[in-house]
Parts: C-alpha cells; sequence; structure tokens
C-alpha cells in the first residue's frame, strides 16, 4: 500500500481508503485466507480515524471481498461461486461439475415417511401418502456448501433408498434409472440467518446469512420433488439471465380520465 490518502481530494476518506485496499488486493496478489492489516495499523498507515476504517472495511466485506473473524483478523475472503439453479432445471451436482469442481453428499437422513400437508400439497399427494425423505449435506471441494431436504413420491423411485447417494446425481438416477423426466420446475429464493443446528453443519457462526432455496420440479404435468436446500451465504451466489420483452404493440393506450365518478 504505497499510495496514501488524498486529503485535497472530494471523495471521501473511507471510499479512498477502501479502493487503496482493493489496488494492494490486486497488487500482491493476495489469495483466500490471506491475512490483511488490522484496523489499528490502517489507521497508523493512512493517518485515518478507526471511524474511517471500519466503514472502508464494513463495505469491502459486504461485497465479499474481505472476511473478519472476531478475535482473529482481516482475510481476504474465498470468492463466491456463481450458481444457475434459478434459472435452469439442475442440480446442485451438474452445476459444480460444470465448474471443474468435486461436489460429495454425506446422506443424513434416507427413508419413507409419512407427507405432512405442506409436502403433500406441494406434490399433490393425500396427506400421510407415503413419500421418500432424503437429507444431504452437500461439500463442494471437502468444504461444507449446503444441506439440503428432498422429498419425493415413493412410486416414482421405489428403489432410491438402495441406491448411492453420495456420490450420484438425483437427477441422473432420476432420468437414467427410474425413466422420470424432469421437464420444468419452479424455484424461489429467499434469505434467513443460520440457526446454530445449521451453523454447526455447514461450518458458519450462527446468525450468519443463508440462501434458501426452495424447489418443486415436474415431470409433464406431475410435481415429482420437492427440496428446500441452506446454501452458505458466504460461498454462494445465484445469478440470472434477464431478457427484455418488448412491450406489446397490441396493448391499448393508457386512458386519462377526467370529471367526477358519481356511485
Amino acid at each position: 500500500m504505497a499510495r496514501g490518502i488524498d486529503r485535497s481530494s472530494p471523495l471521501p476518506f473511507y471510499y479512498q481508503l477502501k479502493q487503496l485496499v482493493l489496488t494492494d488486493l490486486r497488487d500482491r496478489q493476495l489469495a483466500a485466507g490471506d491475512r490483511l492489516p488490522g484496523d489499528h495499523e490502517l489507521c497508523a498507515t493512512y493517518d485515518v480515524s478507526r471511524t474511517v476504517v471500519r466503514q472502508a472495511l464494513a463495505e469491502l466485506e459486504t461485497e465479499g471481498v474481505i472476511q473478519r473473524v472476531k478475535g482473529r483478523g482481516t482475510f481476504v475472503a474465498p470468492e463466491r461461486t456463481s450458481e444457475h439453479l434459478v434459472q435452469s432445471l439442475t442440480g446442485l451436482y451438474e452445476d459444480v461439475a460444470a465448474r471443474g469442481d468435486q461436489l460429495r453428499s454425506v446422506v443424513r437422513r434416507l427413508e419413507v415417511a409419512p407427507a405432512d400437508e405442506q409436502i403433500a400439497g406441494l406434490l399433490e399427494l393425500p396427506v400421510g401418502a407415503r413419500t421418500i425423505v432424503l437429507e444431504r449435506l452437500r461439500l463442494v471441494d471437502d468444504e461444507p456448501w449446503v444441506l439440503a431436504t428432498t422429498y419425493l413420491p415413493y412410486d416414482v423411485a421405489p428403489g432410491l433408498l438402495d441406491d448411492d447417494l453420495t456420490q450420484h446425481s438425483l437427477y441422473a438416477l432420476l432420468e437414467q434409472k427410474y425413466g422420470v423426466e424432469l421437464t420444468h420446475g419452479r424455484r424461489r429464493v429467499e434469505a434467513e440467518v443460520a440457526s446454530d443446528t445449521l451453523a454447526g453443519l455447514l461450518g458458519i457462526s450462527p446468525g450468519a446469512a443463508v440462501l434458501v432455496l426452495r424447489s418443486t420440479s415436474y415431470a409433464g404435468e406431475r410435481p415429482v420433488e420437492v427440496f428446500v436446500a441452506y446454501h452458505r451465504g458466504d460461498r454462494s451466489r445465484f445469478e440470472v439471465t434477464l431478457k427484455r420483452t418488448p412491450p406489446a404493440e397490441s396493448r391499448p393506450p393508457l386512458m386519462h380520465v377526467t370529471g367526477q365518478a358519481s356511485v
């Protein structure tokens, strides 16, 4: 960090400091996990207040550039991986494999259970109908990444209880072994904070941000899979490709009404 704060610049000190840190990361080619100067060192180096330092680092942390660990210091944050699970009917296995990373699963639960009211409604089954429940802790390159629970009608894949789901894609099994042709789905993403139990499984701090992906997949008109997946907020981001549709030429013009309405 050879440059300093330009005190004659109209740019706020915190913004200048933020740019200096970014330049330092680039010039020194720092990698994820490398330690950065602490608050006191930055204050002394650039002769700025701790408020300035905190604001600059807070923005960098929000943007996913750095990671501040209480009692340990400030580090370069691991790069968040873009996932396209909200814009195409793929599974995490396929998405991770396409990036060249390795995914394995720890199967925490695989059993037949009666559908409660919520799951029965989503799968369009009677309440109490037999479903296969699959809970997996998904690890990318051996780091906990996602905790996912999947529900399927039992008749869709009755042999699934005997399949190896630690290394294989569920979607590939459904399509290749059970002849289930997935055609479309509906997914939504929500933000939550990690409970103590979830944080322990994902290796994050209680209260840390998680991205929750909820999905229903269909084979034709029949819903055949429902899942809820908790993704680490510090490792994942979802990207969606948008396309603007030109306004329809046949759309009627806006009407301007004057006068007083009577009732």
